[in-house]
């Protein structure tokens, strides 16, 4: 834990701009992704069933640490997700680093927006900041294996690597609609671009909006999104599917 704190008092004593968030948000995620990917035999060692909560800590020097929680309240950063390791053995190991994944996506956010707070950023510097992140595939992606997939797409990574912080009951990269993932930008970009946002959240068959909890399925061509019932996908099916084009887009091969 000395090397987390240390890390989070180095970037207090430095950090004024949205870049150097962004880069300390870097180093942190390259820590997990090395944890959950290259580091995962002993990643996985370590979050033992039989220990007190544990949580994995990304480190702004690159690296990860599997430790207990800060004991001070409340911690100097937003704390990651607490026991992990009591999942361990419960659950499939691609699920299990799936849903550690999913939660340290939150929790490097979390952090993020942490630090663009106590630094007082702007609108506009808070969107940069986002937009930064936006742009890189989310550790969830990355042991999905989604985030080549994603990068080949033009706009792919940048519209939907966001969203993976939130829906841990979600299966596929594909299967959850952005909007529940933006409230930063919506929140600070007015009522009219919400309205407009609103019009890329309805399915691409049916035309009804998204209602929380269902399964959503987005075309990796169109980028529309679609109900998984209206297209005939479960999440199940969605869990096999490298890239799924929608009906419409699917009679279209022939132009590409």
């Amino acid at each position: 834990m000395d090397g987390e704190g240390g890390g989070a008092a180095a970037v207090h004593h430095h950090t004024r701009s949205p870049e150097d968030v962004f880069r300390d948000f870097r180093a942190r995620r390259a820590g997990i992704v090395k944890a959950l990917t290259t580091d995962v035999e002993k990643f996985y060692q370590q979050c033992d069933p039989e220990k007190e909560n544990l949580c994995l800590y990304g480190l702004p020097n690159e690296t990860w640490e599997v430790t207990l929680p800060a004991e001070e309240v409340p911690p100097e950063l937003p704390e990651p997700a607490l026991g992990i390791n009591f999942a361990r053995d419960g659950m499939i190991e691609k699920d299990w680093l799936s849903l550690v994944a999913v939660h340290s996506d939150a929790w490097l956010l979390s952090v993020a927006f942490y630090f663009g707070a106590r630094f007082g950023f702007d609108k506009d510097a808070r969107r940069r900041l986002f937009t930064m992140i936006n742009n890189l595939p989310t550790v969830y992606e990355v042991v999905r294996g989604v985030a080549k997939k994603q990068s080949k797409a033009p706009n792919g990574s940048s519209k939907s690597s966001k969203s993976n912080s939130k829906p841990s009951k979600q299966t596929n990269s594909n299967s959850k609609p952005v909007k529940p993932a933006h409230p930063k930008e919506e929140e600070d970009s007015g009522r009219e671009d919400a309205e407009e946002e609103d019009q890329a959240y309805l399915c691409g068959s049916c035309g009804e909006s998204y209602a929380n909890g269902e399964f959503w399925i987005c075309c990796d061509v169109c980028e529309k999104w679609f109900h998984g019932k209206c297209v005939r996908i479960t999440p199940a099916k969605a869990e096999h599917i490298k890239q799924y084009k929608c009906p419409s887009c699917s009679t279209k091969r022939s132009r590409e």
